[in-house]
């Protein structure tokens, strides 16, 4: 099963008033594993960058204007998709921003199958905090890098979120795509298996068993 993790960063809240999504970040996971492969783009918005949006990611818009527009890259970003499952915390939000940077682009809307860990964490945890942050918290996450919102750590924190929701799997307890590059499966392979060593009963050792026999009062053995 492939599955991709996901998170958007913008310039405002909503679409419809002329936000637009300014980066994006994907890691690919198979069989709730992650594969190493990962999409990360900035993007020129073509508007200004509002102060409160900088507050949160940091990203401004002189270090956008050189970067592509979304649709320079949509190829590269609806390849990467694939027919794969979308993941993300909060997922209505970058599925609204995703589905409107493709109208913009003349695209069709994504159909994907949409998996919000969101939703996920308040089954599992009624009545507790689930940001991103609380629930990397629970988990035991690591947050130190994470000085401002930033679509790539965020989806690599996502990620982390998943997968223990999903029952907290680690990489190498399940089967990967590639089994033949898989570390847990090459570390099996390099294992020599250690040499029986021999070993000679003691005279004390003997007579304990002759003793234990003879308690056995319908042994199979005798009946052969």
């Amino acid at each position: 099963m492939r599955e991709i993790v996901f998170d958007t960063e913008t310039t405002g809240l909503d679409p419809t008033t002329g936000d637009r999504i300014v980066e994006i970040a994907c890691v690919e996971l198979f069989n709730l594993v992650p594969t190493g492969r990962e999409f990360h783009a900035y993007f020129n918005p073509d508007r200004d960058m509002p102060e409160a949006a900088t507050a949160i990611h940091g990203l401004t818009s002189s270090f956008l204007s050189d970067k592509p527009r979304f649709s320079e890259r949509i190829e590269e970003l609806l390849e990467f998709f694939g027919d794969a499952r979308l993941v993300a915390h909060n997922a209505e939000f970058d599925i609204r921003f995703l589905q409107a940077e493709l109208k913009l682009a003349s695209r069709p809307p994504l159909k994907a199958e949409i998996i919000d860990t969101l939703p996920l964490a308040r089954r599992k945890f009624p009545g507790s905090p689930a940001s991103l942050d609380a629930l990397c918290r629970r988990f035991g996450i690591d947050l130190s890098a994470r000085e401002k919102h930033g679509a790539l750590i965020d989806t690599r924190l996502t990620a982390q979120v998943y997968l223990e929701l999903m029952g907290g799997k680690e990489p190498g307890f399940a089967l990967a795509s590639d089994p033949v590059t898989s570390p847990s499966i090459q570390a099996i392979a390099a294992r020599r298996p250690r040499a029986a060593r021999p070993h000679a009963p003691s005279p004390a050792e003997l007579l304990a068993h002759a003793e234990h026999l003879e308690k056995i009062t319908e042994a199979l053995w005798l009946k052969a």
